[in-house]
């Protein structure tokens, strides 16, 4: 290592009595909620901080249900051009004591400099992308893949001098059936199963036969109801599995759920099943066992807080490839996966609860 890489590895330097901090982490959704655990901790050791998380449309909604974020900056990429003088005028204006820039691409790397904050910690280049090392003033030391990406972030708390402790987010976890209509919480009935029927990568969505000889085992062999869950786009993949299922206790709320409700869903459930995607991230902060079904991700960096023992992991040497779309082998990892041995990890699950 060189002089010069040596002299940007952060060391422990406490903040001021009430810092303004600027956290950058934009998405995915799974991303987001391991990043909010920073939050309480944050909060615990500087109650007085204000905190401004940096954030895209897609997952502005998940950061303000924080408390602790005091506000919520959302950037436009679609409307780049205009959306960066914006960003940069209002970032100028705070006199951030620090920036804690999670991302670690090109585009948060830019938005760190902007901050003009004096400190500006980021990953270190090994774990970073497209140059975004080049705009922090200090990174944390190199992990690679084999930490778990929450346990990455809360390092960037350790180079700020806060004492390692509980990693939660407790407003998550406060929210419950209640926010959901009164028209699909009376379809709801207690105890149940959640399954998620897939996820923002094609490679890591698990087959609809999947589901759907799942459901005929759950059907079978236990008296839980079966909730899915998923956005808009995959309602119409409920909708066939409710039918299919010819069962009252299989409900479709694929679409049909503000992300309170998601969120209260997924922590009301006994147990939820579905891919490595961010419902996963949101039960592992709000305390619901989650079976995990892994394909082309790296287990050991993505598994849910609380439920590592419960993840399934495919066979296959291709795996993990970390590519969005499967490269010609028509998503075998993911059907390698079985429903009864998801199954198996179900009752596990069950047997802990």
């Amino acid at each position: 290592m060189s002089r010069a890489e040596n002299s940007k590895i952060v060391t422990p330097q406490r903040l001021s009595e009430a810092p303004r901090i600027l956290i950058i982490l934009m998405g995915a959704l799974g991303d987001v909620v391991r990043g909010l655990s920073i939050v309480d901790r944050l909060k615990e050791f500087h109650p007085k901080a204000h905190i401004t998380w940096l954030v895209e449309p897609a997952c502005a909604g998940i950061v303000k249900l924080h408390t602790g974020v005091d506000t919520v900056v959302v950037f436009n990429r679609k409307e780049w051009r205009s959306g960066i003088f914006s960003l940069y005028r209002d970032l100028k204006q705070q006199h951030f004591e620090v920036t804690l820039d999670l991302q670690r691409h090109s585009k948060s790397g830019l938005f760190s400099f902007l901050s003009r904050a004096p400190r500006r910690i980021g990953f270190h280049r090994k774990d970073s992308k497209e140059g975004n090392w080049l705009c922090n003033t200090e990174y944390v030391p190199e992990q690679g893949d084999t930490l778990p990406k929450i346990e990455h972030y809360h390092l960037f708390l350790d180079a700020l001098g806060i004492p390692k402790g509980e990693i939660t987010v407790k407003p998550l976890a406060a929210i419950t059936l209640d926010t959901l209509p009164d028209e699909i919480r009376s379809q709801v009935h207690q105890p149940y199963i959640g399954l998620v029927l897939g996820s923002s990568w094609q490679s890591k969505d698990w087959p609809e036969e999947g589901y759907r000889n799942l459901i005929r085992i759950l059907l079978r062999e236990t008296s839980h109801s079966i909730v899915l869950l998923g956005d808009k786009g995959r309602a119409e993949m409920g909708t066939r599995l409710v039918a299919e299922s010819q069962d009252s206790r299989v409900v479709n709320c694929a679409g049909k759920t503000d992300l309170r409700g998601l969120i209260g869903l997924l922590r009301s459930a006994v147990v939820v099943v579905g891919p490595d995607s961010g419902p996963g991230h949101i039960c592992g902060a709000v305390g619901t066992p989650h079976v995990t079904l892994f394909g082309p991700t790296p287990v050991g960096r993505n598994a849910p807080r609380g439920s590592e023992e419960l993840t399934m992991v495919s066979s296959v040497g291709c795996s993990p490839c970390k590519k969005r779309v499967c490269p010609g082998l028509g998503g075998i990892c993911m059907r390698l996966l079985t429903a009864d041995a998801v199954y198996g990890r179900i009752l596990q699950a069950l047997e802990r609860r």
